[in-house]
């Protein structure tokens, strides 16, 4: 069963960005409105430190949620993020009882081109084999062994699921079904990210 779960309790400051022509923004990142009332979205560019949205994925808020809204079972041990920059990736193992663990991962660029790129690059070796849809992003699929890919706009989440039971959560569900559901909570939260 596939839910569509909510982001926790957290607030977020909001500002008016400074932009350019053709809505790109002063530090590159490109920029939407949606009319009278509404916030307005940038789309970041990749930079030395991990986005505020990437980091979320390794919070307790964000565990807390998975486990509430997604999983059902929580971690055995605290998660450590990693911020690898070369690659601008940040990522956190989320540990859980029996050995089994799932790698939540962000991956982010400085493009369209290359988030397309990248994108691609996961579903043709990871094994794309269905989409689904996502609110909030610009695209979802699900791997071969039941991992979640999902972009927006300069961002890709990966939900690894590989290394948990084909069965798992409370209540026992799918790999996919089980990913997709922590998609759902994280881009949940992924408000002007």
């Amino acid at each position: 069963m596939i839910l569509v779960a909510a982001c926790g309790g957290s607030t977020s400051k909001s500002s008016s960005p400074t932009t350019g022509p053709s809505g790109v923004g002063s530090n590159g990142a490109t920029t939407t409105a949606g009319g009278p009332g509404t916030t307005i979205h940038v789309a970041k560019v990749a930079s030395d430190t991990p986005s505020e949205s990437a980091k979320l994925i390794c919070t307790n808020e964000a565990k807390s949620d998975i486990f509430n809204s997604a999983l059902g079972v929580d971690t055995t041990t605290p998660l450590k993020p990693v911020w690898d920059l070369p690659t601008h990736t940040y990522s956190c193992v989320y540990h859980y009882p029996n050995n089994a663990y799932m790698t939540l991962s962000v991956h982010e660029m400085s493009s369209k081109e290359e988030t397309d790129a990248y994108y691609d690059k996961l579903a043709q070796d990871l094994g794309k084999v269905s989409t689904f849809t996502v609110p909030g992003s610009q695209g979802a699929f699900q791997t071969k062994n039941g991992s979640a890919v999902v972009r927006k706009d300069y961002k890709v989440l990966l939900v690894d699921m590989s290394h948990v039971p084909a069965s798992f959560g409370v209540p026992a569900d799918t790999r996919a079904h089980d990913s997709a559901n922590v998609a759902f909570t994280i881009l949940g939260c992924w408000t002007g990210a």
